[in-house]
């Protein structure tokens, strides 16, 4: 069993930590992003201070943080306060970051790490807080076919749907384009449920009508019920879907690709933000739909 410094135990990285040790690999956490949970530490999980510390201790580190600036804090300190992974003795270490961060950044630091001794993946995920719990998310890994294989047995104790998509980038390219889609459907069911409910059609029977049918998806089924019963606490926040799109939109300019409807995406979720909505659950899309047309489905 391995030995895994897990970074960030967030919403995401929390449950994702405690599958891997329900699988019985031993955790070093560190609290340098949040606070150890109670519960795993009451299961054994060490605590450490910084990435720096709990790097010496582990086999494998997990960095699951919210963008770029905090994997490379993670990674190679900030301002000198913090000496960062790098710094813990990295050769020969696997690491792992399965956070959603830029994949033209994602190249950069590879070629770093890489260079100092460790083998380097990117691996993030997608299926939400609820995916993160049951151990059922697809993960999206970019790297060598040697260290995916290492890591292989670990992405299996918290996903399903695992693929080496390519070279170290190619899993962050992936996890941009997931949320192109992602963002996309959302925006597709929020409309059709406001124009139902606006035509006089109960959103609930519209949704469950539609559950058997060719535009059925997940984001119908599960955040289609969120959007009729109004319940927008984050399992993947409006801020965080944001920074993604963003990422989409940037890599789009400097490719010369037209992304017109990510684009129309990311100005609502900009206008759930400007309500208050950024903490908001992404399903909240639909309050942006609502204001425009001066009508609520609930």
């Amino acid at each position: 069993m391995a030995k895994i410094a897990f970074i960030g135990t967030g919403i995401m990285g929390k449950p994702m930590a405690k599958n891997l040790q329900k699988a019985g690999h031993a955790l070093i956490l560190s609290d340098h992003f949040n606070p150890a949970p109670a519960d795993l530490v009451a299961e054994g999980a060490t605590v450490c201070h910084s990435p720096e510390e709990a790097t010496k201790l582990a086999d494998v580190v997990i960095i699951m943080v919210p963008n770029t600036p905090q994997v490379e804090e993670v990674l190679f300190g900030d301002s000198g306060v913090e000496r960062g992974l790098i710094s813990g003795g990295s050769n020969g270490k696997l690491v792992i970051d399965m956070s959603s961060i830029s994949p033209i950044a994602t190249k950069a630091i590879a070629a770093r790490i890489n260079e100092s001794g460790a083998s380097y993946l990117d691996a993030p995920v997608s299926g939400g807080e609820v995916g993160a719990i049951n151990a059922a998310l697809t993960i999206m890994v970019g790297g060598e076919q040697n260290a995916f294989d290492k890591a292989r047995p670990l992405f299996e104790a918290m996903g399903k749907n695992i693929t080496l998509v390519g070279e170290n980038g190619a899993g962050q390219t992936c996890k941009v384009a997931n949320q192109i889609i992602v963002a996309l459907n959302i925006e597709a069911v929020s409309e059709a449920l406001v124009f139902a409910a606006k035509a006089g059609a109960d959103p609930a029977r519209v949704r469950q009508a539609l559950m058997g049918g060719f535009a059925n998806s997940k984001i119908l089924e599960v955040h289609g019920e969120r959007m009729i019963e109004g319940t927008f606490d984050p399992g993947f926040r409006i801020a965080l879907h944001q920074k993604d799109l963003s990422l989409a939109l940037t890599g789009a300019q400097e490719l010369g690709v037209s992304l017109p409807n990510t684009a129309n995406a990311q100005e609502l979720f900009e206008e759930c933000a400007a309500m208050g909505g950024d903490g908001w659950d992404h399903s909240a899309l639909i309050k942006a739909i609502e204001k425009r047309s001066d009508f609520s489905i609930r």
